[in-house]
């Protein structure tokens, strides 16, 4: 705990990249009135962050964590591209549904109080949550002759594999909206799912969010290293993914709220099939 008072150099360089960037990111997104500015920096952040770690304390661990980092960030932000994210003019692209409707919420009505919703929690708070799930570069940085152990291929091995879980997930998701929009439906591929209007099929048939319990568990996964280099089971930067799992319980409340309204039989898919964690015996 006293390292989070008593900041180094790598500390101070990450936390001057993080808040100049959410100030940049505020201050784009309340002149085009487009707020997903920090969205399209989210699989972008930790690869600048662990390029950062890495050039200031390199280590055959950090090496391992830049390298997965950058494999997840590439892949995010390629489904990111796919669905309209970016832009040849970096500050447009498609804005995030979910802040138009907030933006005709009561609470967050009107320019002064969704401009302050945009600075704290959007702008800040976000690229703040972004830095902490990264944070095991830093504690990894404090530990640089610490020798690679069986917790490293553990960490990696999982990070690894939930960033594939992740890929077909989106991939499936991404098949299924392109159906969608065409004229002509598949008369076999996501039929089903077609019908109702959302995807409850592949992955979708074990958990309503697969994507995002991945996401969360590709960052669970990454804190593995710190403990690998530190030897601490516990540690500050767990902070990071326990944040990302509240934020993620707060964004599919919103999303499933949608969706019940959109589609009449999404109510029966909340029933049977559970949020993140898979049943060990499935409905039928």
């Amino acid at each position: 705990m006293n390292h989070i008072f008593n900041f180094g150099h790598l500390d101070i360089t990450l936390i001057t990249i993080m808040l100049s960037t959410a100030f940049i990111c505020f201050l784009v997104s309340e002149i085009t009135c487009n707020y997903s500015q920090v969205d399209k920096l989210w699989s972008l952040m930790p690869i600048i962050y662990s390029l950062v770690a890495y050039s200031a304390n390199p280590s055959p661990r950090m090496g391992i964590m830049c390298v997965l980092v950058a494999l997840w960030g590439f892949r995010l932000s390629f489904n990111f591209y796919r669905k309209g994210g970016y832009n040849i003019v970096p500050w447009k692209g498609e804005e995030d549904y979910r802040w138009k409707i907030l933006r005709q919420n009561p609470a967050f009505k009107g320019r002064v109080r969704f401009g302050l919703f945009n600075l704290f929690f959007i702008s800040f708070y976000q690229n703040l949550l972004i830095l902490l799930f990264s944070s095991p570069l830093i504690l990894v940085s404090q530990y640089p002759d610490v020798n690679l152990n069986l917790m490293d291929i553990i960490a990696a091995s999982l990070m690894l594999q939930f960033i594939i879980i992740e890929t077909i997930a989106d991939n499936q998701q991404f098949r299924f909206n392109k159906l969608k929009r065409q004229a002509e439906k598949s008369g076999g591929l996501y039929s089903e799912s077609l019908k109702k209007g959302f995807l409850s099929e592949g992955l979708w048939s074990y958990v309503r969010h697969p994507n995002f319990i991945a996401e969360q568990c590709v960052w669970i996964s990454f804190y593995f290293f710190g403990v690998a280099a530190s030897g601490k089971l516990i540690n500050w930067t767990l902070v990071g993914p326990f944040l990302l799992i509240l934020l993620f319980f707060g964004s599919t409340q919103m999303t499933e709220r949608i969706s019940r309204k959109k589609y009449p039989g999404y109510s029966a898919y909340l029933k049977d099939v559970p949020k993140f964690i898979p049943r060990l015996i499935r409905k039928h």
